[in-house]
C-alpha cells in the first residue's frame, strides 16, 4: 500500500514551499506553466517589482507593480520574504502574506525567484522548502536563447549572462539540479521529483 496520500482541502494541513531558479532564461517560465498545468495542489507566488510592466503584463496576476517607494516602505515594514536588486537598479521580492495565505489553505507555493533570494527562503523556511536548480546545458545555450528571446539590450545580454555565471556557481545549494538540455527530458525529471514532494503521508 502506498505511505502517501492526496491532500483532501476538508482536511487541509500547512502547506509547503516549491523554490524553482535558473539564471534569466533558463527555462523557468515554461516549467512553470507545466507544473501549475498538472499539479492542481501548487499554487504560483506572484512575484513584486519594482520594473515597469511589459506589454500585455497584468497587475496582480503576472507581478505586483510597485513604485519604488512603496516597495522600500514594505521592505521597512518586514513584509517582504524575500527580496533583491537584480538589474539596473530594478528590485523583485516575494511578499509574505501572499505566501502565507497559501500555506494555511494546504497548497504547496511555487516561488520562481532569483537565485540568491531563494537560499535566503531556504535559509528562512528551512525544512518547509524544495528547491530545485533549472540548469543550461552552457553559457553558450543560455546565450543563444536570451539572444533568440529579442528583449535584451548588448548592454542587459552581458549583465544576465556575467549573473548566470555566478548563479549556476551555487547550483549545488539547492537540493535538486535538472538539466535543461531536453525539454521533455527535464520535464519529466521534474515533475517525478514534484510529485514526490507534494505527496503527503
Amino acid at each position: 500500500m502506498s505511505r502517501y496520500r492526496t491532500l483532501n482541502k476538508s482536511t487541509a494541513k500547512r502547506g509547503k514551499v516549491l523554490i524553482l531558479v535558473s539564471p534569466s532564461g533558463g527555462g523557468k517560465s515554461t516549467m512553470t506553466k507545466r507544473l501549475l498545468r498538472d499539479f492542481p495542489l501548487i499554487r504560483f507566488s506572484v512575484s513584486a517589482t519594482t520594473r515597469k510592466p511589459r506589454e500585455g503584463e497584468i497587475d496582480g496576476v503576472n507581478y505586483h507593480f510597485l513604485s519604488e517607494e512603496d516597495f522600500m516602505e514594505r521592505v521597512r515594514d518586514g513584509q517582504f520574504l524575500e527580496w533583491e536588486e537584480v538589474y539596473n537598479g530594478i528590485r523583485y521580492g516575494t511578499l509574505r502574506e501572499d505566501v502565507e495565505h497559501q500555506l494555511e489553505k494546504g497548497y504547496f507555493v511555487l516561488l520562481d525567484v532569483d537565485v540568491l533570494g531563494a537560499l535566503n527562503v531556504c535559509d528562512e523556511l528551512g525544512n518547509q522548502v524544495m528547491s530545485i536548480f533549472l540548469m543550461p546545458p552552457s553559457l553558450d545555450v543560455l546565450k543563444d536563447r536570451l539572444v533568440r528571446r529579442g528583449t535584451e539590450t548588448q548592454t542587459s545580454l552581458e549583465q544576465r549572462l556575467a549573473r548566470a555565471e555566478k548563479e549556476i556557481s551555487l547550483a549545488e545549494k539547492f537540493d535538486h539540479i535538472v538539466v535543461n538540455d531536453d525539454l521533455e527530458v527535464a520535464y519529466s525529471e521534474m515533475k517525478s521529483i514534484v510529485s514526490t514532494f507534494i505527496s503527503i503521508e
